[in-house]
């Protein structure tokens, strides 16, 4: 039996990528006219590739195919020396929930944080994801923010 792998994604990931995260921003319903841009989701990519962009992400894959992702980035803080680890975006393939690859997909983020000097990895979600929340809450702390937004 094949064993799942975490990993850096790769230039060559894009067309495996790319349904996984137009799955997430589906989920998000971030669809229609309130879909990303075209150059954000290219710019994105991109990013992962520069040595000068905080913006990494990890790739699930078993067999050849991808199965989820999650992008993170470092960044500074006023409550703490060491950068944090935010973790921007977690998804797996429907067919794939359940087994193992988002806790995969978390835990091998908290080991980037460890390796970086991390102090916490965070991240947000939203209050109705119960089927995502019901993993968070096994792996890290819900602390209780109220999260607040505005176009500008």
């Amino acid at each position: 039996m094949a064993e799942l792998i975490v990993r850096a994604v790769r230039p060559e990931d894009y067309e495996q990528w790319l349904p996984l995260w137009d799955g997430y921003n589906a989920f998000y319903e971030r669809v229609g006219p309130t879909a990303l841009a075209p150059e954000i989701t290219r710019a994105t990519w991109r990013r992962f590739f520069d040595a000068y962009e905080p913006l990494y992400a990890l790739v699930a894959e078993l067999d050849g195919r991808l199965l989820g992702l999650t992008h993170y980035l470092f960044h500074r803080t006023t409550t703490a020396i060491a950068p944090l680890c935010y973790l921007n975006d977690l998804f797996t393939a429907e067919a794939a929930r359940g087994k193992g690859v988002g806790r995969a997909l978390i835990e091998a983020v908290y080991e980037e944080a460890r390796r970086a000097g991390c102090p916490r990895v965070y991240w947000l979600t939203h209050e109705t994801n119960a089927t995502a929340r019901t993993l968070y809450d096994k792996l890290a702390l819900n602390r209780g923010f109220i999260v607040y937004g505005k176009v500008v």
